[in-house]
């Protein structure tokens, strides 16, 4: 038997090696994606997972896929999971899922394998990823299997001379798009997070006293520049990243309702993120029409949910593609920001597309609205109404 094993090269996925061995007498495969967590350990994962027995490993930069196949769709659809979650975990799940059932098919590997818990999200991400995928695979999580606790994981690291790392206080997991921290003090809803939890973001108070505006330019929906000048996509996000992180912008704390029904304090840290989704926003009020904006709130929630849920391959997601895709047709032009201390203000926006009329939105002299449409519209607008409260009077 061959499982290929998504491996991070932490504790969970390292017992897993050995797990995996012991329980499945399964020969395994390690896969190790690097989604822009500027890794300079790649080689020395791959070491470790040798070391631990694997019979083979792979390692891969899929940073530029990650941006162009998920986070650019993620960005024209305004992602953000119950209003506030950028799903940047959850948009890295199913490239890593769709990696594991390449590798797998290239190996003629029997089943994947992942270190996602009985309660998280990842575990559907991850799984109903491999089943549209390739349903004839097995999926083994080991995590959900061995009902071990931490002490008792480490116990069995040591038993098996597996490298124990310093024990953090938190659960952290980070891609390009954004950096997620919880469990340990974060599981008190009152407890404010600490500074040590923060890794990518200034504190907004020691953040600087002056404000930094910035320029974004956007093609068809999607961010193709930064203060006039172009720059490829993994290194646009990067930049706002540093930007963003420097003013202290993209600090969420928020409690979630997860798939399977518990609700989660959660932290993030999404500078990019986080001003890019309240750019683009603002450019398509400039470029949709209002019906378009209102109808494509309800799209844009739907996508974000389908997401995080774990949904990528759900057909419907690629349907409210289709439809979200037609209106980026006229999402193109700049839109300026300023960030100062855990803020990203949009304070100027212009378009080749834009419907915004200067000389209808004016109350200066150079007004062309005609005002006296207004009262005939107002007496159709309000005729419903009327003859509701007319009845009612009567009543």
């Amino acid at each position: 038997m061959k499982t290929v094993l998504a491996y991070s090269g932490g504790l969970d996925t390292s017992v897993c090696v050995k797990w995996l061995q012991e329980n499945y007498k399964t020969d395994v495969i390690t896969l190790t994606l690097e989604l822009g967590q500027n890794r300079k350990d790649m080689k020395e994962i791959e070491e470790r997972a040798k070391e631990l027995g694997a019979i083979k490993t792979y390692s891969i930069d899929v940073s530029r896929e990650f941006i162009g196949e998920y986070v650019h769709p993620a960005i024209k659809a305004n992602a953000l999971y119950e209003g506030k979650y950028p799903v940047a975990t959850a948009l890295s799940r199913p490239l890593i899922g769709k990696w594991l059932v390449k590798i797998a098919e290239k190996e003629k590997a029997d089943a994947v394998s992942h270190g996602s818990t009985g309660k998280g999200n990842d575990q559907a991400r991850f799984e109903l990823t491999v089943r549209a995928l390739n349903p004839e695979l097995e999926i083994i999580a080991p995590v959900r299997e061995w009902n071990m606790t931490r002490d008792k994981e480490v116990e069995y690291a040591k038993k098996h001379r597996i490298p124990i790392p310093p024990k953090s206080k938190y659960s952290t997991d980070e891609n390009l798009w954004g950096r997620s921290i919880e469990a340990g003090p974060l599981e008190d809803p009152m407890k404010k997070p600490e500074e040590d939890a923060f890794d990518w973001t200034t504190q907004p108070e020691k953040a600087p006293e002056k404000a930094e505006r910035i320029e974004i330019g956007f093609n068809w929906g999607v961010p193709v520049g930064l203060n006039n000048k172009k720059l490829e996509s993994v290194e646009l996000i990067k930049e706002l990243n540093k930007l963003g992180g420097k003013h202290g912008v993209g600090r969420i704390d928020m409690i979630e309702d997860r798939l399977v029904g518990i609700k989660s304090r959660e932290v993030y840290e999404c500078p990019a993120a986080t001003i890019l989704l309240e750019a683009h926003r603002e450019l398509e009020r400039l470029t949709l029409t209002r019906e378009q904006n209102l109808f494509k709130e309800h799209i844009d929630r739907k996508w974000a949910q389908l997401t995080y849920f774990g949904q990528w391959y759900e057909p419907l997601r690629e349907d409210l593609d289709a439809f979200i895709n037609k209106t980026q047709e006229v999402v193109s032009g700049i839109v300026v920001m300023e960030l100062y201390k855990g803020n990203a203000r949009v304070v100027g926006r212009s378009s080749p597309n834009s419907l915004y009329d200067l000389g209808l939105a004016t109350y200066d002299r150079g007004d062309r609205f005609d005002h006296k449409l207004a009262e005939g519209f107002l007496r159709l607008w309000g005729l419903p109404s009327e003859i509701a409260g007319r009845r009612k009077r009567k009543l």
